[in-house]
């Protein structure tokens, strides 16, 4: 029966193959156990480390900032769409002004022509008597044509007899009493106004009843 080892024998063996030398490392494994070592003398434990953020004022998406520039560009079309609308109602404005202003001065200088030319028909047809003559008869017709030219210019003929006097629409040329007629009223009228819109281009001379 073979001789079994006494404790002693059995620590010194285990003392001897403790201190024997570990199995020699690969060029690939001492590699990978230094960069080990060396990112555990550098690195933080990982539990400590906490990535840097950005501001949150500056991390800002596309969307997020056209959204933010739409409203600008909103404001800026609404402020230019007001102005052209304001700027094309003051075209227009001024030119219906200065329309009415060049057809006023012109009716202006029509209307001693017009006067005159009653004038002369209110003549004419006293001297001819009960019958009406051809001649005046046509140039009635030249003097309706005048009158049709001036409506359709917006130029309003105003006849204010048996209407209340109106200081800002007739000039009154005398004040009688007439037999019927309340105070203040136009009963006989010598020459007939022109209106233009609210613009009188000349009042009508009349006679007022006192």
């Amino acid at each position: 029966m073979a001789d079994q080892p006494t404790p002693e024998q059995g620590a010194a063996g285990s003392s001897a193959a403790a201190d024997a030398p570990d199995t020699p490392l690969s060029a690939e494994d001492a590699q990978a156990a230094a960069s080990d070592a060396l990112d555990e003398l550098t690195m933080p434990p990982e539990a400590d480390f906490v990535p840097a953020a950005a501001p949150a004022d500056e991390v800002e998406s596309a969307e997020e900032v056209l959204e933010e520039a739409e409203p600008d560009y909103k404001d800026l079309y609404l402020r230019a769409s007001a102005d052209m609308d304001n700027l094309r109602k003051r075209a227009r404005r001024d030119v219906g002004v200065a329309e009415a202003r060049g057809i006023g001065r012109l009716a202006r200088e029509l209307l001693p022509a017009l006067d005159n030319l009653e004038r002369a028909l209110q003549a004419a047809e006293a001297e001819e008597g009960v019958g009406e003559h051809e001649i005046t008869k046509g140039i009635r017709l030249v003097q309706a044509e005048f009158a049709g030219a001036l409506s359709r210019a917006g130029i309003v003929i105003e006849d204010p007899k048996g209407q209340p006097f109106d200081p800002h629409r007739h000039e009154a040329l005398a004040q009688a009493p007439v037999e019927g007629a309340p105070p203040g009223v136009v009963v006989e009228v010598y020459q007939p106004g022109y209106v233009l819109g609210d613009a009188v281009l000349r009042p009508a001379r009349v006679v007022v009843s006192g």
